[in-house]
């Protein structure tokens, strides 16, 4: 049985992470493979949704016989909880397990500025496995952020600059430096439009690793892209060289 409540926005007023203000809600119940019942336009603002999935379970002369002597739900069983508003956004999770592993993200600010985190709690091990969190700050033609992550291990900022809106010339840069290790990792990368369907892009790091693309969209929507990566150190060793094509029907 699977029971299963989703829903989307759609509007004109966006914000960092995409929460707009129309909302379409719908709630779904899947009892067999038979039977669907559906409920759809639940109009509720701003959303509060509740999902439930619960996938079928194999029904074989042994798991039957396993399930009526210990009942259990499937180990992909989980609750999902998601409030979004037009400057926030919260989502948490947790499987249905007897030790459960509960995840947390939040985001606040507006198209201008946001915070936010993402935490993950074993209860099985009473410790974080993940906590992360980063503010972020853009206007029509740059973009900076600065992240925590590895439960404060590491720190990054990055910088990102639209320096032609025509060309699309671009320069940024990422600094990221590991308190464990004491190593800092800059890259520093650029962009630029050729004509107006074909994007060059390239980037190097202070170990000597550059690599680098051209994208070609030969068609709407569709993509023919050329790459390369290769270490200055060694040259003669690690080139790499890839092709990739993306279409849209």
């Amino acid at each position: 049985m699977v029971g299963e409540r989703g829903s989307s926005f759609r509007g004109k007023d966006s914000v960092a992470s995409g929460l707009l203000r129309e909302l379409r809600c719908s709630l779904s119940l899947n009892l067999d493979p038979n039977l669907t019942i559906a409920l759809d336009e639940l109009g509720l603002e701003p959303l509060t949704a509740v999902a439930f999935a619960c996938p079928p379970v194999p029904t074989s002369a042994s798991t039957t016989r396993a399930t009526t002597s210990s009942p259990s739900l499937p180990p992909q069983s989980r609750i999902e909880l998601q409030y979004l508003h037009d400057y926030a956004g919260i989502s948490t999770s947790v499987r249905l397990t007897a030790n459960p592993v509960v995840n947390f993200a939040a985001v606040l600010g507006s198209n201008v500025l946001s915070l936010g985190t993402s935490v993950s709690f074993d209860s099985k091990t009473s410790n974080f496995t993940k906590c992360n969190a980063s503010i972020s700050f853009s206007n029509a033609d740059l973009i900076a952020s600065l992240a925590m992550n590895n439960k404060g291990d590491s720190l990054t900022t990055s910088y990102y600059h639209i320096v032609n809106l025509v060309t699309k010339i671009a320069i940024g840069g990422e600094v990221t430096h590991s308190f464990s290790s004491n190593v800092n990792t800059i890259t520093v990368g650029t962009q630029h439009m050729l004509d107006a369907l074909t994007m060059l892009k390239a980037r190097i790091n202070n170990f000597g690793k550059a690599s680098a693309l051209i994208q070609h969209e030969w068609r709407p929507g569709s993509f023919f892209t050329v790459s390369g990566e290769v270490d200055t150190k060694s040259i003669d060793k690690s080139a790499m060289v890839g092709l990739a094509l993306a279409l849209k029907p």
